[in-house]
């Protein structure tokens, strides 16, 4: 049995589910909202790329290291982006989540809170993780924002870590969400996404 089973989960207007095939449609015009395979510190792809993205998430969901997961909206199902659980350690109960991205359109809304709040319930409280991560480009500043505002703390950079999509390489900014600062970090991101906008 897989650390990470196949599961949809559900909840503040989303619905979070294993990435699939059938999803190359939806994932591809979320791609194409903002041409935001442009921007070099990211890994969305380019909307005629689709199909090979997904396949290479089902591969690596295939080898234990990466679960991809589309995100949509729970009403209508129309496809915001997507999100995974990656570098997935079962010996001491560790995930990391990205390979996140959305539609342009679904930025700088409730989505990516809301999204987090549910992979990160699971992996606390369903897959009993001690540690969630999370790592970005050093010039993602964008992304780094937007991971402290989960409340993840930083834990360093690794230099001269990874390639970009460009050929030029990257340093890494590590954070990471012990499960006793969990409860915490839940009630306050339920309070965001519950007061009045």
């Amino acid at each position: 049995m897989a650390f990470v089973e196949p599961i949809t989960l559900e909840g503040h207007g989303l619905r979070v589910s294993p990435l699939a095939l059938e999803h190359e449609a939806g994932l591809r015009t979320a791609a194409a909202d903002g041409t935001l395979w442009t921007i070099r510190v990211t890994s969305v792809p380019e909307p005629e790329n689709t199909r090979k993205y997904i396949e290479e998430a089902l591969a690596m969901r295939e080898a234990g290291n990466r679960f991809a997961f589309v995100v949509q909206d729970a009403a209508s199902g129309h496809v915001l982006g997507c999100s995974s659980y990656h570098d997935i350690l079962p010996a001491v109960k560790r995930v990391e989540i990205g390979y996140t991205w959305y539609a342009k359109s679904s930025q700088r809304t409730h989505v990516n809170t809301a999204c987090k709040l549910l992979l990160m319930t699971h992996a606390f409280e369903t897959l009993g993780c001690h540690v969630v991560g999370w790592r970005t480009d050093n010039f993602n500043f964008a992304s780094q924002a937007a991971i402290e505002r989960l409340g993840a703390r930083k834990d360093g950079v690794i230099r001269g870590h990874a390639l970009r999509r460009d050929g030029t390489i990257r340093d890494t900014v590590m954070y990471s969400l012990r499960a006793g600062e969990w409860p915490e970090v839940r009630a306050q991101l339920l309070y965001a996404l519950n007061k009045p906008r």
